[in-house]
């Protein structure tokens, strides 16, 4: 974690001298969304967007997994429009395939296709992503994964996540705070899902609140993938653990607590390319990662490397009124 990101977690005050760019970057990104909005594209599908206010990790995948798991149960037949950061496709908009790299299509969306196994097309340009999964899919409602500034994408249903621990930092916009939008953006989304427990006061009175927590379920083998653990299968063991996170202390926790092991953390950048090098460590321990970072090493990864693949939990009202706006938006 960076000086900064600290800062903005501390109970310090903003940085005096980052107050003027905070107020210059608000006037841009002010600009910017006004603009957007009034070349709004809407798909004549549904189109529901996850997303968050601040920068980094508060657990948008999970969600967006959790997503697709429960609409396809009820019917729907969901494709998911990413921005693809960090990847190298050949053409964009880029639909991912299974010929498809990690390199190409970026770490996250490259996850959320070998975990979900459904369309997945990849552009900055989140309207030309759209345009182009229901031009070459039978996708009948597209999710938006971190699209929540995106706002040419014209969007139906909007979620917000927050990290539970973390909250919103010291409440400033970048760079002075974690903030890409202020905090009275809450009032106009339409659900809530804060990850893990945290001090309400922030969000107290909020029905629209709703509380998720990333429940473990096993190990998978990265070279591997029919091979796999009970979560305590390594338990009172020493690992070495890696993750290229937002938040990589997340991680490292809930595999200290879940799988009872005793954690070596290497905390990498989120998005990190992984080399070979950065699993060698000269001795016999196993190494645990995410499941995001598992996609970029399977290619190198030793037999006795595994990743942590966890799954959303949130209350049964959630879904029942996500499904309930979302009919009432078919309707209209």
């Amino acid at each position: 974690m960076s000086w900064l990101e600290k800062r903005w977690y501390s109970n310090q005050p903003a940085p005096r001298w980052l107050l003027p760019l905070e107020k210059l970057y608000s006037c841009l990104a002010n600009k910017n969304s006004a603009q957007a909005k009034s070349k709004q594209w809407h798909s004549p599908v549904p189109v529901i967007v996850v997303g968050n206010i601040s920068v980094g990790g508060t657990g948008k995948t999970p969600l967006v997994v959790h997503l697709i798991e429960l609409l396809r149960v009820k019917g729907y037949r969901p494709g998911i429009v990413s921005r693809g950061y960090k990847s190298d496709a050949p053409e964009y908009p880029f639909i991912i395939t299974s010929a498809a790299t990690p390199e190409q299509a970026g770490d996250e969306p490259y996850m959320l296709y070998k975990r979900c196994r459904c369309p997945i097309v990849i552009d900055a340009d989140r309207c030309a992503a759209a345009k182009l999964l229901l031009e070459e899919t039978d996708c009948d409602l597209i999710i938006s994964d971190d699209g929540l500034q995106h706002y040419r994408l014209g969007r139906d249903i909007e979620i917000a996540v927050i990290d539970g621990k973390r909250g919103i930092g010291n409440g400033h916009l970048l760079p002075a705070g974690p903030l890409r939008e202020g905090a009275t953006r809450f009032d106009s989304v339409d659900f809530i899902v804060r990850n893990g427990t945290s001090d309400t006061s922030l969000l107290a009175g909020k029905s629209n609140l709703y509380q998720m927590d990333l429940v473990p379920q096993r190990l998978v083998n990265c070279q591997k993938r029919s091979v796999s653990l009970d979560v305590e299968g390594m338990a009172g063991s020493t690992v070495h653990a890696l993750a290229g996170i937002g938040n990589p202390k997340r991680f490292f926790t809930a595999l200290q607590d879940q799988a009872k092991v005793t954690v070596l953390p290497h905390a990498m950048p989120d998005h990190y390319q992984y080399q070979p090098k950065d699993l060698q460590f000269g001795d016999d321990h196993a190494i645990v990662m995410t499941e995001k970072d598992a996609v970029k090493v399977q290619a190198f990864a030793s037999d006795n490397s595994w990743y942590l693949e966890v799954s959303a939990q949130l209350p049964d009202n959630f879904s029942s009124q996500l499904l309930e706006k979302l009919q009432t938006v078919q309707k209209s």
